[in-house]
């Protein structure tokens, strides 16, 4: 389903979504490593954010999508897909060459979708959920052990 939504950037003295981040990230200390040094770009639905995502820079050529989240009561309508594709085009136009994301390894419909929308898997970081985080995270009654890293690339 293809949707008309409009999706802005946050102005450096926005108010930062946590709420909505903290759907796809498990901590404030977590957003708080890349929030500041990248963009947010925000979806909102009657004044209010529904969804949101973030573009850090890895470097000349490569972006990394560190967040990607839609209101729980809005998912399943196409919004992430629109995220995404909107992710993509604004790399695109910034001249970055590859576009990278990554998920748990219990997430299968964010895989599903990263896939369908043309990300093809290239790493594992093995552990990655165990040494970075307090306690266990569990998503599908799976509990995230490594982190699946997926690229596209841009032309």
């Amino acid at each position: 389903m293809q949707m008309n939504l409009e999706i802005r950037r946050l102005r450096k003295d926005g108010r930062i979504p946590y709420d909505l981040l903290l759907l796809a990230d498990e901590t404030i200390e977590a957003i708080d490593r890349y929030i500041l040094q990248s963009e947010v770009y925000i979806l909102e639905r009657d004044h209010k954010a529904a969804a949101v995502y973030v573009l850090y820079t890895l470097d000349a050529d490569c972006v990394e999508i560190k967040n990607i989240a839609v209101d729980e009561k809005l998912q399943g309508q196409g919004i992430g897909r629109s995220l995404l594709e909107d992710a993509t085009r604004r790399a695109t136009i910034d001249g970055y060459k590859t576009i990278i994301i990554g998920t748990g390894d219990g997430s299968i419909r964010q895989l599903d979708l990263y896939q369908k929308e043309g990300f093809e898997i290239f790493d594992i970081r093995k552990g990655f959920f165990i040494d970075n985080y307090p306690a266990p995270i569990y998503e599908n009654g799976i509990q995230l052990r490594d982190m699946i890293m997926l690229r596209k690339q841009l032309t």
